[in-house]
């Protein structure tokens, strides 16, 4: 990996600070810094300059050159000398008794100055061959003074920016604020069904694959948990790792000692929860890829399900233990216990103002809790109809298993309900199925993870036999229908602000699609 040099870096802001007229501050960042430009904007005008003797240019543009002393006191001695035969003898006083260089050069070299002031006493029409002299200079200069375009600050940056948005840095079109280091939260886009595969990722070797994918809430990273403990950081754009990110760069993975079942970003994109078949919980640092807390003994069975607080002070996970944990991020200790679901718990979630907690089991129920209580408010058996026109109230006996529950962008009181039949379910926070979606096939063909648009106009339901339906939320219809791949799906992940899902396999694939 490139790196760049400090100075070059400090010379940047020199060109900025002097192209921009800011004088007291490049003096103040030259000398604290010991760094010159050496740079002109034309060399060969530059050069030119000094065989035609425009002084008043030249002499300007080396106070920023940081030549060294012997070629001042060439330069400033020429041009006191030619002042001198061109009869401007204030201008050579003035230059000759005043200027720092040549008070100087009196103190290192004090018979060359005494030669310059019997001159100006008693000048001598053309004593020095000024052409000659001139090209002596220009030659001299010519091999200390460099080119830099103009603007480089402001077109590096430019340059970093695109690379950035390249990378998935930034996401597109996006506006970045150089003074203030931040990015313009991009709008999400108008919901399209994505339905074109553009990239895809293939984890090496037989035996590994992606169990687990997040997007970050700003839509910046895409996270993978894969069965050999491993937790990488996608660039969503090329389906390459995140190499801007150092520790991937030098194949520091973050890493658990079992298979990683479980990923969630925090609110605020920082941190990165895992959650690992023996019951082990992480917390990482995503830009440093830095372990901030382990939680070694967060369940006594594997972890299916992780999320962050609002105030991401706390997390709460889910376990084939049958129960549901909240820890303390900074004390890694356990802070509340729910149980009730009589198998395993396959996803969990806060409400959007953390006074419900919402979870999926396989024992074919939704409950929703009282987050502070830990009291179980409703339970919920979502079946696909029984009757034409007619959907199954609350309670029930189905036992289908329940495998997510997700959050609608828009309506923070709505829920998207995915278990194992041809039906998807809209449930409200008090347990009510508000509305369902179908593909009316039979076996075989049950849905085992969704997603949701982001806006929330359209849901995405995965199959087991590796087809992507997606359904219009405001009329119910299907629009559309992608075969995956020939292996089985595990999952599947939504971009939160572009049209963009994520699927992955049981071969070690992961495939991306968005809208055609």
């Amino acid at each position: 990996m490139s790196t760049i040099d400090k100075q070059d870096v400090v010379k940047l802001v020199l060109q900025f600070l002097r192209e921009n007229n800011l004088i007291q501050s490049l003096s103040a960042l030259e000398k604290e810094s010991n760094l010159y430009l050496n740079t002109v904007e034309n060399k060969q005008k530059f050069l030119q300059d000094i065989l035609d003797g425009r002084w008043d240019i030249i002499l300007k543009q080396a106070q920023h050159l940081g030549l060294d002393k012997s070629d001042l006191f060439d330069l400033y001695e020429q041009v006191t000398l030619e002042l001198i035969e061109a009869n401007e003898h204030s201008a050579a006083k003035t230059l000759l008794r005043k200027s720092n260089i040549l008070r100087e050069l009196c103190e290192v070299d004090p018979e060359r100055y005494q030669r310059m002031e019997e001159y100006l006493e008693q000048p001598k029409q053309q004593l020095y061959t000024n052409e000659a002299r001139r090209s002596h200079i220009a030659q001299q200069l010519e091999k200390k003074v460099s080119v830099a375009p103009n603007s480089r600050l402001l077109t590096l940056l430019g340059q970093s920016l695109k690379w950035q948005q390249q990378q998935g840095i930034l996401l597109p079109d996006s506006s970045y604020n150089l003074f203030r280091g931040t990015v313009a939260l991009q709008k999400a886009e108008e919901d399209v069904f994505a339905s074109k595969p553009y990239v895809s990722i293939k984890f090496p070797g037989k035996k590994t694959h992606a169990e687990c994918a997040s997007f970050s809430k700003n839509g910046q990273y895409l996270a993978t948990g894969s069965v050999d403990g491993f937790i990488e950081i996608w660039n969503y754009m090329t389906g390459k790792l995140r190499k801007d990110l150092t520790y991937q760069a030098k194949d520091r993975l973050m890493a658990m000692d079992q298979s990683v079942l479980c990923v969630q970003f925090s609110h605020d994109n920082e941190l990165l929860v895992s959650g690992s078949a023996d019951g082990k919980l992480a917390i990482w640092k995503v830009k440093s890829g830095q372990c901030q807390k382990r939680i070694p003994a967060a369940h006594i069975e594997g972890i299916t399900s992780v999320a962050f607080s609002k105030d991401s002070s706390q997390i709460i996970s889910a376990s084939y233990d049958q129960t549901i944990r909240i820890h303390g991020l900074k004390s890694g200790k356990m802070l509340k216990e729910f149980r009730g679901h009589a198998s395993f718990i396959n996803s969990v979630m806060y409400s959007a103002d953390n006074s419900r907690i919402l979870s999926a089991s396989s024992d074919g129920t939704v409950k929703i809790w009282d987050s502070k209580t830990t009291s179980c408010l409703y339970t919920v058996n979502p079946q696909p109809v029984i009757e034409k026109g007619q959907l199954n109230p609350m309670g029930g006996l189905g036992t289908a298993s329940v495998q997510s529950i997700l959050p609608f962008p828009k309506n923070l009181d709505n829920y998207l309900v995915c278990n194992k039949t041809n039906t998807l379910f809209i449930m409200s926070s008090r347990g009510q199925i508000m509305k369902t979606f179908s593909h009316q096939k039979k076996a075989g063909s049950d849905f085992i993870a969704a997603a949701v648009s982001p806006q929330g106009e359209y849901v995405y339901g995965i199959t087991e036999d590796s087809y992507m339906y997606g359904f219009q939320v405001s009329t119910g219809n299907q629009v559309g229908k992608v075969k995956v791949c020939e292996n089985e799906i595990i999952g599947v992940a939504s971009h939160p602000l572009s049209n963009i899902i994520v699927c992955y396999d049981d071969a070690g694939y992961v495939f991306f699609f968005k809208a055609p």
